[in-house]
């Protein structure tokens, strides 16, 4: 796969380059210093995969893209998360901050290998319900004016808000416009279970269990949170849990 990289920084492009020699599907053809260089290489060479900064003197990197007739692939590398959902508008394959985490750079190049409508998801469209959302997975998160960019596994729970779904992950809870019911149909069944009417919960997450009113269950997920798990979904918890 051919591919140009296209940063300002010479730092940034020697790193990246020390770290690609790693993946030799990945042959990189050449590389330019703004986005003009970049768009006339594109045109010129016509690579299969573009890693480009986005801040860049002249012309930031989403103007770049719209020079362009044809858009090879695209992975976002930026030392700044605030252009996270613009990456999705434009339906990057993936976002690396900087210093790139080696890990992360090599989930993006696995991404090559995927269908390209199943390159990124939204928790904040509702879609059609069809495509179901994995550990491996990584989704968009946007409240107000923030937004994140994170692994499904890191969701440890969702709550019903009335009209709304707070998602809970690392230190942050995130507020969504979608149905607890809509999110129990896109969640995998076997990471996630419905623990009542309010909460979901991320069965990686649970630390301990234990009895509680009228033969429901408590669970305390790993940061200390408690859960109460319903009558009803406590017989279903036994049966899926085997306990």
């Amino acid at each position: 796969m051919k591919v140009i990289l296209v940063d300002d920084e010479r730092l940034a492009r020697e790193e990246l380059k020390s770290l690609l020699k790693d993946f030799h599907n990945l042959t990189i053809i050449g590389e330019a210093s703004n986005a003009q260089e970049g768009i006339e290489l594109i045109r010129t060479l016509k690579p299969d995969l573009i890693f480009l900064d986005i801040q860049m003197p002249g012309m930031d990197g989403f103007e770049m893209l719209r020079h362009l007739d044809e858009i090879p692939k695209v992975i976002f590398v930026t030392a700044y998360d605030n252009f996270a959902l613009r990456a999705f508008e434009v339906n990057a394959l993936d976002y690396l901050l900087k210093p790139v985490d080696p890990d992360r750079l090599k989930e993006a190049v696995l991404k090559i290998q995927e269908p390209e409508e199943d390159f990124v998801t939204s928790l904040n469209k509702v879609g059609d319900g069809t495509s179901k959302l994995s550990k491996g997975d990584r989704v968009f998160i946007k409240d107000g004016e923030k937004c994140w960019f994170i692994a499904v596994e890191e969701i440890r729970m969702f709550e019903s808000d009335g009209n709304y779904v707070k998602v809970y992950f690392d230190k942050s809870r995130a507020l969504i416009l979608r149905s607890l019911n809509s999110l129990e149909d896109r969640v995998d069944s076997k990471l996630f279970f419905r623990a009542n009417r309010k909460f979901i919960i991320n069965l990686n997450w649970i630390a301990s269990i234990e009895n509680w009113f009228n033969g429901g269950l408590q669970v305390t997920m790993k940061n200390g949170e408690k859960v109460e798990i319903s009558r009803r979904q406590a017989i279903r918890f036994k049966e899926l849990m085997s306990i």
